[in-house]
């Protein structure tokens, strides 16, 4: 690709470390260098396809995985700042580029001649490649036979018209619910209205005000700002219309409602997923997962549905002693559930929210999850000073390797504003990969923390401390992986093995070893005390019955829509209501996600029809951890080199059933889950 250096997206990258160089990047160079690179990758397969030459592994394969580089670091840029600094000409562009991306992917994996070259190599392997190029073999064969390159030309334009609609209608579905979390906020006028919030609460609302350019207190639809009201406030009032304009973004009748786009997104996939010969959008997406069809979905999630509700039902009898004593009238409303929730929690366990989050300071959680990184793998992180960044709250660590050597850049984005989507992600930069020299990555946390007052430490929940190092397990399984070729790199594994390495990250959190060494408090110094955390870990298990069906509702409706029998006439609001009938879904609970902000499964498709996955990697979780406590040590060196080789370094190496058995020696069963939820033996309220 010729260079414009005029377009800082075009040229050489002579930044630190090559992050991307924001300093110079607008909005306006994305357009051209967007084009000038899938101009670029087209013509390169283009070539591949008219090599005269027979297909061999280099000039197919190779030739295919290096067609697309140049393109994947503008496109890792674009979206990166799509989804965590957007203004309104990035969301311009990317409504602009939504179809032309999946024109652009239509007409490579679409393309007879590439994939009659594939699939020549996969008929006649070279017996003398090895277990990594047959895996790049196996994993271009299946995505290109997924994508519909088997199918006829009628097929092939439908599926292509198909895909660019698709496109759009993600793009659109998801500004919809940033449009309706940006514009929204709760002023708190007065003492009255900030009656119950502890300090730093106040303090939070004060800034969430600051940040908006307003004066006072707000609560904003972000979850650290929603969720922390929804805990404190002794307002019924105000929680009753915090709660009412968080479970309704999208689902506004305004015009920004996403029932209709739900609607043609489910018909689109199912025409989609009848093309590629499956009966369902489901069936077709599981093919090719851990969990391989709907059905063991549906069994997964009934596992844990049946005794989570009965712990649900429990739960309520007890929430519901609470309101009487207070007085009220009325029965516990989802409004209510974590007010109430927070002062049984109190009672039991002689501890709330507000007595632990001083020790919980963001940056000895930063500091947390490195030293546990270090124990486990020999990692070490130092702040970079003079990389560019694109928001001045982005800061970024070097990651070395035990022996000194540099592993990659970690980027974290911590606090929420209004430009970000809702949400906690890892993505990157730049993925590691051996393809023309040791390319070593550049991954990126980013969250929705609530941003402290200037000069203040920003101080978290449990829950965001849990989210925490569940993203940085997301970042380790890109900064660790070992692989040579860009598809196998990192994350880029079946959506429901992605979570294992984040999901188990967050046991070390409540390790003592961790608690002891970093829950400082922020004003004192002091460690935490023995006795509160004794407090945290006996409660670990509290609320679990709402946990569990709050999640699991919305993975069943998820399941159910996309392996519905027909959906040509099918509307979104009443299909999400029949759906959590039938499933009995209890009144004082909603769904963790309902339907018009599902962003997961509707901004794009890579978590539809697979929001369980968090489910079926905790039951990979919860079993693996237990490889630590066998050895008797949660650092065992022997147990953490084992995992680092068979899950974290890997990629997608190989079959993720086999990755996991290389490290555990066996399929784990739902055991270790239903303990660790504290589900096992639940019997019915009463």
């Amino acid at each position: 690709m010729t260079a414009d250096t005029t377009n800082p997206l075009l040229a050489e990258w002579d930044t630190p470390y090559g992050m991307p160089p924001f300093d110079r990047i607008r909005p306006e160079h994305f357009r051209p260098a967007l084009d000038a690179a899938m101009a670029d990758q087209r013509n390169a397969v283009e070539r591949i396809a008219a090599d005269p030459e027979p297909p061999t592994f280099d000039n197919t394969l190779i030739a295919l995985e290096r067609s697309g580089l140049p393109l994947s670091r503008i496109a890792k840029v674009f979206y990166g700042l799509v989804s965590a600094d957007t203004n309104d000409a990035l969301q311009a562009v990317e409504r602009e580029m939504a179809p032309l991306f999946a024109r652009h992917a239509n007409a490579i994996y679409l393309n007879p001649a590439v994939f009659q070259r594939i699939t020549a190599l996969s008929d006649n392997p070279d017996l003398g490649w090895t277990d990594e190029q047959r895996r790049l073999l196996e994993r271009y064969h299946t995505n290109f036979t997924r994508a519909g390159a088997a199918l006829d030309k009628a097929g092939k334009q439908r599926l292509a018209d198909i895909n660019e609609r698709l496109a759009t209608l993600g793009t659109l579905f998801s500004q919809n619910v940033l449009a309706d979390e940006s514009a929204w906020t709760l002023p708190l006028d007065g003492p009255g209205d900030l009656a119950g919030l502890p300090d730093w609460a106040v303090a939070a609302a004060a800034q969430a005000a600051t940040d908006r350019g307003l004066t006072g207190h707000v609560v904003t639809l972000a979850r650290s700002s929603v969720e922390t009201f929804l805990q404190f406030s002794t307002r019924r009032d105000l929680r009753e219309t915090a709660f009412e304009a968080w479970i309704s973004r999208g689902a506004n009748g305004n015009d920004h409602d996403n029932h209709d786009l739900i609607a043609e997104i489910v018909r689109l996939r199912d025409e989609r997923a009848k093309l590629l010969g499956c009966e369902t959008f489901a069936e077709f997406v599981l093919a090719d997962a851990m969990a391989k069809t709907p059905d063991a979905v549906a069994n997964l999630l009934r596992t844990v549905w049946e005794p989570g509700v009965r712990l649900a039902e429990r739960e309520t009898i007890d929430l519901q002693e609470l309101v009487a004593e207070d007085g009220g009238n009325h029965d516990i409303a989802p409004a209510d559930w974590r007010f109430y929730a927070d002062r049984l929690r109190k009672r039991r366990f002689d501890f709330d929210e507000s007595e632990l989050k001083p020790y919980l300071q963001l940056d000895r959680m930063i500091d947390a999850a490195f030293w546990v990184a270090g124990r486990l793998f020999g990692l070490t992180f130092k702040p970079v000073d003079n990389a560019p960044t694109y928001n001045p709250d982005v800061r970024v660590w070097r990651a070395d390797a035990e022996d000194g050597t540099f592993l990659g850049l970690f980027v974290a984005d911590y606090f929420a504003r209004p430009s970000k989507r809702g949400g906690a992600w890892m993505s990157g930069f730049r993925s590691q990969n051996r393809l023309d020299g040791d390319v070593r990555p550049i991954i990126v946390n980013v969250m929705n923390f609530s941003k402290p007052p200037e000069g203040e430490p920003a101080l978290l929940s449990i829950d965001d401390a849990r989210t925490l190092f569940h993203e940085f397990g997301h970042a380790l399984h890109g900064l660790l992986s070992d692989v040579t070729y860009p598809l196998l790199s990192g994350t880029n594994v079946a959506t429901d093995f992605v979570e294992l390495p984040s999901q188990l990250y967050e046991h070390w959190l409540f390790e003592r070893a961790v608690l002891d060494r970093f829950a400082v408090h922020y004003e004192t110094g002091e460690a935490i005390p023995e006795a509160l955390v004794e407090k945290v870990l006996a409660a670990r298990t509290f609320n679990q019955g709402f946990a569990t069906v709050e999640y699991t509702a919305s993975a069943l409706v998820d399941l159910d829509l996309h392996r519905a029998d027909d959906v040509s006439d099918l509307d979104a609001k009443t299909f999400e209501a029949k759906a959590l009938d039938a499933i009995e879904m209890p009144e004082a609970i909603v769904m963790r996600h309902r339907l018009p902000h599902f962003l997961h499964i509707f901004a794009g498709d890579h978590y539809a029809a697979g929001y369980y996955s968090y489910l079926w990697s905790e039951v990979l979780d919860a079993d693996a951890f237990s490889a630590f406590e066998e050895a008797g040590d949660p650092f065992d060196p022997e147990t953490a080199a084992r995992l680092r080789e068979s899950v974290y370094a890997a990629g997608n190496l190989r079959d993720p059933a086999d990755a996991y058995q290389r490290f555990r020696g066996r399929m784990p069963t739902a055991d270790a889950l239903l303990k660790k939820r504290g589900l096992a033996d639940v019997a019915p309220a009463g």
